[in-house]
């Protein structure tokens, strides 16, 4: 089973339907996205000579030549390899590295941080919209290339404990059990014909795309390439039944919104990837209706661990409706979940503990890294990391998150990414970095730092030392210089007593 099978089927049921916008001007029909995306896999494997199972690294903003790269890369049996528009130059290069990618396709943003990067075997990269990637289509259309069900097709890289990303290869299948999950869980209600790419289409905004595609739904960029609530709000009013995936920061940005705007033509805000307050649920229940779905998930489980749909928000009358509020809803249909102790021992309901899963949307595993796959995936089940509790309805509460792992904005920030950089600086002798609760952003990053005998570092400076070394979202809004940093009995840093005299300062 090829994904790709569902942009050929919308190119022929749906011939007529728009594909992809941009702003409130249709810029494609289906008939004519699933041509390009023909010619452009015939290009892949013609004029770059990429052979199936080749990855191809698609480094760009929301764009409307996001969506036929895609279905290109499955097309003609390669695999996608979307990376996070917001990195640095330095996570790029190491992604191309790590996945051997063998082209690059960049937005006109991203060319100057990419082409630098091209060596053996990224042999090519390519801007998109350039006369290059026009040639690119006026390849002869390829014929669909079968695939098997395990076959990879989404290299979705995550970052991981060590600082080094770890890139979770999910197949076919995956993506496929996961767009089902999308009709059966999350966004329930019909019709589906608008997606609204706010979100980072490398990642969740772009997913649940391929839901959309095979309900042939109008795929709509704001024209800014990302989230501006006065635009979304615009879209909106634009386009009709219209859905989208966001942070919770971001729906909070729409519900603090000054202007009083018509949401007639909203269906669905489906919001994941970070805590969601109840108080901040409610508000948008009372701005926009009964219209909030919510997903708990992981790159290695992509989008589909557990949900609270839209009639779950709106069931005012149940008797622990708040609770569920602040619950991350039930088990999603194509996976099993449980709650277990260290022994991997289901625990009874009310009982806090890691949570596994199983299903056809857990990864295959992590590109060339057999000791992490075999400990994230020992005994069949995904060990997520998460801690959580499950109420007597199935009803999860996520309570703790393992590795430090802190979410920002609904982008996850590993504190040793951070710390790596950091801790290069020559005024810097220690530091660790903790998470602190921030209402709009879920998190914000702050670092405790010890200094070098002798020094007074400039936290401006240090602010810009490490925009030029790290993604400016990763960077801390915080610096908080220390005598020395809590340690235990084996000279470990006790970050829950950072986390505890953060609270109190």
């Amino acid at each position: 089973m090829n994904i790709a099978t569902h942009m050929m089927r919308a190119g022929g049921a749906f011939a007529e339907r728009p594909a992809v916008a941009v702003g409130g001007r249709t810029i494609q029909t289906y008939g004519a996205t699933a041509d390009r995306t023909a010619r452009l896999a015939g290009a892949m494997r013609s004029k770059l000579g990429l052979r199936p199972g080749d990855r191809v690294a698609l480094a760009l903003k929301n764009c409307p030549e996001y969506v036929e790269l895609l279905y290109a890369c499955w097309h003609a049996g390669l695999v996608a390899v979307p990376i996070n528009a917001k990195l640095h130059q330095t996570e790029f290069a190491f992604i191309l590295k790590n996945s051997a990618a063998r082209a690059c396709f960049a937005t006109t943003d991203l060319i100057d941080t990419i082409a630098p990067l091209a060596s053996d075997p990224l042999h090519t990269v390519i801007e998109v919209g350039s006369r290059d990637y026009d040639r690119l289509l006026r390849t002869e259309p390829m014929p669909l290339v079968a695939q098997a069900p395990t076959d990879p097709a989404w290299l979705f890289y995550t970052s991981g404990t060590t600082g080094q990303p770890k890139g979770a290869v999910l197949s076919h299948r995956n993506l496929l059990a996961m767009s089902w999950c999308y009709f059966a869980d999350v966004d329930q209600q019909s019709p589906w014909n608008t997606i609204l790419h706010a979100a980072p289409m490398s990642h969740g905004s772009g997913l649940y795309g391929l839901a959309h595609v095979m309900q042939g739904s109008c795929h709509v960029i704001p024209e800014s390439g990302g989230f501006d609530p006065t635009e979304i709000f615009d879209l909106i009013e634009s386009w009709n039944d219209a859905a989208f995936f966001a942070a919770p920061t971001m729906v909070k940005r729409l519900i603090e919104h000054p202007q009083d705007r018509d949401t007639s033509n909203l269906k669905t805000i489906i919001y994941g990837g970070g805590p969601m307050y109840v108080e901040d649920c409610l508000a948008g229940l009372d701005r926009f209706g009964p219209k909030l779905a919510q997903l708990y998930g992981q790159g290695e489980s992509p989008m589909t661990i557990t949900a609270l749909s839209a009639a779950m928000h709106a069931d005012k009358t149940h008797p622990r409706w708040l609770d569920r509020l602040a619950s991350v809803g039930i088990p999603q249909s194509a996976v099993e979940v449980r709650v277990t102790d260290a022994d991997d021992n289901t625990l009874p309901p009310g009982e806090v503990g890691e949570i596994l899963v199983r299903g056809d949307t857990v990864m295959n595993g992590y590109w060339q890294n057999e000791a992490a796959t075999a400990e994230t995936l020992r005994g069949g089940w995904l060990h997520t990391g998460d801690f959580g509790v499950f109420d007597e309805d199935g009803f999860l509460t996520l309570k703790d998150r393992s590795k430090d792992l802190i979410i920002s904005g609904g982008t996850n920030i590993y504190p040793r990414e951070v710390e790596e950089v950091l801790v290069q600086h020559p005024d810097i002798a220690e530091v660790a970095v903790i998470g602190r609760p921030d209402r709009e952003w879920g998190e914000s990053v702050v670092a405790y730092l010890v200094a070098r005998d002798g020094t007074e570092p400039d936290t401006s400076a240090l602010d810009t030392y490490c925009i030029e070394h790290m993604a400016r979202f990763k960077r801390p809004k915080d610096y908080r210089f220390v005598e020395a940093l809590p340690k235990n009995n084996y000279g470990k840093v006790v970050k829950k007593d950072l986390r505890t005299l953060d609270s109190e300062s």
